[in-house]
């Protein structure tokens, strides 16, 4: 039996309930994340959303589509797309501004999406391929099972070390996303807030982001990415 559903970069993403065997040992790291990927390929949807800076009360409005295995960002004023092609291995993000489309280098991606605590690095999703991924231990958020996987970055580039995911055990998706610098600082928290049905389908209503300033500090810069039903 399939249960659908969906998050961008990290909430309830499309997988499939796994039924419960007393000798089954469970899924691997490089399974878990097999699947996280593929749930955002497998994706098909059009919807309206926003960020929100939660300090200066800055809003950015979007259009979010997911189909064909890509997930495109649509902003205006000024118009940008944020273009993300999981068809390749790892995907490859880009941007189209008005002076044409070109990938966005790794050199980027930490700069800020839109002056909000997002960047580029989390759009890519570049850390779900990161080799070796360990399975730490599990966890429960809001009485739901989870898997925690950490990838720890392989190549040096970028602005994150270390990404520790929380998965969920019945359905795949990343309910809850920790990234720390190479120092082991932490940096970035992704959370989902709460959740819709759209169509008999679970999708993300609206999600918290904090990007913490500087890296180890509680003063945390605050985004609110919500989505909205068309």
């Amino acid at each position: 039996m399939k249960r659908r559903h969906v998050i961008f970069c990290v909430a309830l993403i499309l997988g499939c309930e796994r039924a419960p065997q007393a000798a089954d040992p469970g899924p691997t790291a490089e399974e878990i994340m097999r699947l996280v990927r593929m749930s955002y390929a497998l994706q098909d949807y059009k919807l309206k959303g926003s960020l929100r800076d939660d300090k200066s009360g800055k809003k950015e409005n979007f259009e979010l589509t997911m189909q064909q295995q890509t997930i495109r960002f649509r902003f205006s004023e000024p118009s940008e797309i944020v273009d993300l092609d999981l068809a390749t291995q790892p995907a490859t993000l880009s941007r189209v501004l008005p002076g044409g489309k070109a990938t966005v280098p790794v050199a980027s991606y930490a700069e800020s999406v839109r002056g909000m605590a997002m960047n580029y690095e989390d759009l890519s999703l570049r850390f779900t391929y990161w080799p070796n991924p360990q399975l730490v231990g599990t966890d429960t958020i809001k009485t739901q099972k989870m898997w925690v996987v950490r990838v720890v970055n392989s190549d040096g580039k970028g602005p994150y070390g270390t990404v520790d995911l929380w998965v969920h055990q019945g359905s795949g998706g990343v309910a809850k996303m920790e990234a720390y610098d190479f120092k082991g600082l932490k940096m970035k928290k992704f959370e989902v807030v709460s959740v819709q049905k759209v169509n008999d389908v679970t999708i993300l209503k609206e999600m918290k982001v904090e990007a913490y300033l500087p890296a180890g500090s509680k003063n945390a810069h605050r985004t609110y990415m919500k989505l909205d039903k068309n």
